[in-house]
């Protein structure tokens, strides 16, 4: 668990394509409301 503040190093798999880049912000959300952000620093293929 991370708790607001905390920075932690993830890898997801995303369900669905999309174009991405290293560099790109993005937003994780949940029931309308944003639980976390961040930028793409690497794309495994």
């Amino acid at each position: 668990m991370c708790m607001p503040g905390d920075n932690i190093t993830m890898t997801i798999e995303l369900i669905t394509p999309i174009a991405i880049e290293e560099g790109l912000r993005f937003a994780i959300r949940e029931g309308g409301r944003t639980v976390g952000s961040g930028v793409v620093t690497e794309i495994i293929e």
